[in-house]
């Protein structure tokens, strides 16, 4: 049989599909009843690719929030929002708060306050997702036989757990020892329309992970047997099997089911080599990169298209605010710079040394081109040149570069860190292979660092690897680091935190408005915080 790639273009109908969703209250479901539940490949075949097309276009847009927030914020962009609001809280990722740096509420947890713009952003931004992919779910049979609704069907499963996972990591502590606590609202195709009538309660953090548990087990189900019949993904927007097995191979991470987690690591290294995916060599990573999903290390990604509203808009998107050889707020705002403490840990013939600028502000990834613009800017050392420019056009205004959500180094990375915790010495492969394709010599000098605390060794190479990426924050949570802002190079005082693991400062707050709209949700669901008091750098 031929294989057949489905959704080979954005349909301009999920953009009506998905709109701007109002999130101050609780998303309705719009399903279709049991008895109305059609075979949408081959009756109704629009309505599946625009229901699911619907879920991706979620992922980034322009201004969502701004009937919700009663004002147009520039880091109001979908889920890249959510990306910029987790690094800048952690330690690793340094920027100056000043009037060109969206991301100043990040930088000083005031986004934890339930009023707050950011947390009324991350709370929508996230429910949308779910909002679309319950959608996708509720409309088609669950046991289709049909290969096309497989697969439909997969990337609502998908795209739920994906955004119920974040939920669960941004508003309670990790999974282990917090089982029984409060989380969030648990609205799946099932419950949405009761829900949005009668509200709907928090769920036990056990009780979402199950639900995520289950759809990413049906989904990898459904996606291998779509496979089988060569229904397979157009393009890196949608959730592959490699995709599905990293999804659940990250939930197995924070559940401490290491064994599992790496299993599944294992999965997803081995499917996506199927898909003609890999590591990317050093010579790959050598120069500016992480801007198109067409690079071999990209699992899955938000794709940007140049008629997009956030690229159209200039200045209010993802490489705005984080691009360094780019136009935008980055070029104002001094750009964002690696803590001078994690810059030190990373090896001298290692070549993401070269990510970002040395002490002296230079970097011997760059060309001539880029050096003059970076002068240009008056960068500081440290400063970031990881991400390149879209079409590696030096300063462009046309801000399309796409979104990295999972690259291949992180399974092996996963599998790393899930076989050595598990007791299994097959772990050490998958970090020497991965810091092999890192190294500008054949050398290892992680290795002793792995062998003393493969866990340690591994959060550090997460760190510098996946840097500016919106995933730190999720390993910082699960491992219990707190956040130690000291002798990293933050330019102010007030944004110098030691953060104990336990300080529910940590956790986002349900927005105020969702609790006066969900009738079923306390201020005990979204308690009271206390901000951080600034300390003494080192």
């Amino acid at each position: 049989m031929k294989t057949r790639y489905i959704f080979t273009s954005l349909l301009s109908a999920s953009l009506a599909v998905t709109g701007c969703q109002d999130m101050d209250t609780l998303p309705d479901g719009g399903m279709f009843g049991d008895a109305q539940k059609e075979n949408i490949a081959e009756q109704l075949p629009e309505r599946g690719v625009a229901r699911v097309n619907a879920i991706f276009a979620s992922f980034s847009q322009y201004f969502p929030n701004s009937s919700a927030l009663g004002a147009e914020r520039h880091n109001d962009i979908g889920y890249p929002t959510v990306m910029l609001c987790t690094d800048t809280n952690g330690q690793d990722m340094v920027s100056d708060n000043n009037g060109y740096n969206w991301t100043g509420f990040d930088l000083d947890y005031s986004d934890r306050e339930n009023t707050s713009l950011e947390g009324q952003m991350v709370w929508n931004d996230m429910y949308s997702i779910i909002f679309a992919a319950n959608n996708v779910v509720g409309s088609i049979d669950e046991n289709t036989e049909d290969a096309e609704n497989m697969f439909y069907l997969a990337q609502g499963l998908g795209a739920r757990a994906f955004a119920y996972h974040v939920l669960a990591q941004l508003y309670q502590f990790n999974y282990f020892g917090h089982e029984n606590a409060r989380c969030v609202p648990l609205i799946t195709d099932k419950n949405a329309e009761q829900a949005a009538v009668d509200g709907c309660p928090t769920s036990t953090v056990k009780e979402i992970y199950t639900q995520i548990e289950t759809d990413l087990t049906k989904a990898i189900d459904l996606l291998g047997k779509a496979e089988q019949a060569k229904v397979t993904r157009s393009d890196k927007r949608y959730i592959s099997l490699s995709v599905a097995y990293g999804l659940r191979a990250r939930m197995y991470l924070a559940m401490q089911e290491y064994a599992k987690a790496a299993d599944d690591a294992k999965n997803a290294i081995d499917e996506a080599k199927a898909e003609g995916l890999a590591i990317a060599a050093v010579d790959a990573v050598s120069a500016p990169t992480f801007n198109s999903s067409d690079e071999t290390n990209w699992m899955w990604g938000i794709l940007i298209n140049e008629t997009d509203g956030v690229v159209t808009s200039g200045i209010c998107n993802w490489p705005s605010h984080m691009g360094s050889l780019s136009y935008g707020y980055a070029n104002y705002s001094g750009g964002r710079q690696i803590s001078t403490k994690l810059y030190a840990e990373i090896n001298t013939n290692d070549v993401r040394k070269g990510w970002w600028l040395d002490a002296a502000g230079e970097s011997e990834t760059l060309n001539d081109e880029q050096n003059e613009f970076v002068d240009t800017y008056g960068y500081k050392p440290y400063t970031q040149v990881k991400f390149a420019p879209y079409n590696n056009v030096v300063g462009t205004t046309i801000n399309a570069s796409d979104i990295p959500l999972m690259r291949v180094e992180e399974m092996y990375l996963i599998a790393a860190e899930g076989y050595a915790m598990s007791g299994s010495a097959d772990g050490k492969k998958y970090f020497d292979e991965f810091v092999k394709n890192r190294m500008r010599v054949d050398s290892n000098p992680y290795a002793s660092d792995y062998t003393a605390d493969p866990q340690e060794a591994v959060y550090t190479q997460k760190r510098i690897e996946l840097w500016g990426e919106g995933l730190i924050w999720f390993d910082l949570m699960r491992l219990g680091k707190g956040v130690d802002r000291r002798g990293c190079g933050f330019p102010n005082a007030e944004c110098i935190f030691k953060i104990e693991p336990t300080d529910d400062i940590l956790l986002w707050r349900i927005p105020e408005a969702e609790l006066q709209a969900n009738k079923q949700l306390t201020t005990d669901d979204s308690p009271a915080w206390t901000l951080p008091t600034p300390v003494s750098d080192n």
